[in-house]
């Protein structure tokens, strides 16, 4: 008696057209030279499991559903486009559940309003109120006819003044000069950073002098976030060319390219990268 394969063993094998989802990722985030650590920080994804997604091992995400955004969000922050590693997963994982259709919802039923007949009574009330206020009208005006003029007490010549377009236009008043501390309102005695997405989002992480974390996530268009610290504050730009600094009040002029991630250190006094 032959012992026949198991039905699981008749399924077609996925096809291997490139690297895995894990080394796929560890590639991206070293080309993008960010460590686990960094990762971690950015994704908010537990460095076990950052670690576990490299090796493809997706049993400690706690399900497919967190599986699937541990992935995007992990090529996201290194750069990759997520959509054919999700695919990729559900490929190997028998795919997405297909939705529950919703329940049928059932139309309540439309009550026409019946047509509103005209009101006659406050028509006519109308009209009369008219006539009578125009009557009252004609009696007073009338009776003031046969009035004399009212006589206005004379006295002093009022002294004409002269008008606005007659007077001498003031002088404009003087523009202040802008000066550095005028445009650098900022404390002296402390290191004040700026950071601004124009361009696009970016992630953004930041720690003071004692590498305490002052900020890390994610920065849409448009958003600013501003930093401070007695002697230092350490920034990781994610994308750098998305982002516009100001430091100490002074703009910072390096041209950073998009997608490229930058490590600063700024302190009192002229900006400087560290």
């Amino acid at each position: 008696m032959s012992i026949g394969n198991s039905p699981e063993d008749d399924r077609p094998p996925i096809e291997d057209d490139g690297p895995s989802i894990g080394r796929a990722l560890q590639q991206a985030r070293i080309a993008a030279g960010l460590t686990v650590d960094e990762v971690s920080s950015i994704t908010r994804v537990r460095i076990p499991i950052v670690h576990a997604i490299e090796q493809d091992d997706f049993s400690r995400c706690g399900g497919d559903v967190y599986a699937r955004g541990h992935i995007r969000t992990f090529a996201q922050a290194v750069h990759l486009d997520p959509t054919p590693l999700v695919a990729r997963y559900d490929a190997a994982h028998g795919g997405r559940p297909a939705p529950t259709p919703a329940a049928p919802l059932f139309e309540a039923e439309r009550i026409r309003p019946e047509p509103r007949r005209p009101n006659w009574t406050a028509a006519m009330v109308a009209a009369i109120v008219v006539v009578v206020g125009f009557v009252g009208f004609t009696m007073f005006s009338g009776g003031d006819k046969g009035k004399g003029g009212t006589s206005v007490a004379e006295g002093p010549a009022q002294q004409k003044l002269p008008s606005a377009s007659a007077l001498p236009p003031k002088p404009p008043a003087p523009k202040p000069t802008p000066s550095d501390s005028a445009i650098a309102a900022v404390p002296a005695d402390k290191v004040t950073v700026k950071v601004t997405a124009i361009n696009d989002k970016s992630w953004i992480s930041a720690k003071d002098h004692n590498g305490k974390m002052l900020f890390d996530g994610l920065l849409q268009k448009g958003d600013a976030q501003t930093f401070q610290d007695g002697q230092q504050v350490d920034l990781i730009l994610g994308n750098a060319g998305a982002i516009e600094l100001y430091v100490n009040g002074k703009k910072i002029d390096s041209k950073f390219e998009d997608g490229q991630v930058e490590r600063l250190s700024y302190t009192k006094g002229d900006p400087q990268a560290g």
